[in-house]
């Protein structure tokens, strides 16, 4: 379910673009997801900023059958 082999970091945060490189959906259902309670919420890093942890990342990609 990956676009990407891309290892990911043992810690660390990824942007929107980097999450939707690796789980195969549009901005929009990813948002809404999130939202809706599907996926991982994010974390706030400033004041217009957000990103997902790694390892919230990393969990949903193995749920879902993928291996990052």
């Amino acid at each position: 379910m990956t676009h990407t082999n891309k290892q990911l970091p043992e810690i660390g945060f990824l942007k929107l673009a980097e999450v939707l490189g690796l789980i195969p959906l549009g901005r929009t259902s990813w948002l809404n997801g999130v939202k809706g309670g599907l996926y991982p919420k994010p974390v706030k890093l400033g004041a217009r900023s957000v990103a997902w942890k790694v390892e919230d990342i990393r969990a949903l990609v193995e749920r879902l059958g993928g291996a990052a």
